[in-house]
């Protein structure tokens, strides 16, 4: 089973340590992804910041981690 992520680590840090995560963000409502601002917030301040319930999204991420697209490495 893959690591598991928590509220505390950063969007810049969780899309450094597995791209293929990006769609699950997107798909809840993060699209600033790219904005620099958003490279530091944690997943915690993002989900707040958005109006989004940090606690499911963490958990959506960590199913999605544990899933073999999750797991795959991204294809350049």
């Amino acid at each position: 089973m893959a690591a598991q992520i928590t509220k505390e680590i950063t969007i810049g840090e969780l899309i450094q340590t597995n791209p293929n995560v990006i769609p699950v963000l997107l798909s809840a409502g993060m699209h600033c992804l790219g904005c620099p601002a958003s490279q530091a917030e944690s997943i915690g301040e993002a989900a707040w910041v958005h109006g989004i319930d940090a606690d499911a999204l963490v958990d959506e991420i960590n199913e999605f981690l544990a899933s073999p697209e999750g797991a795959a490495p991204v294809q350049a």
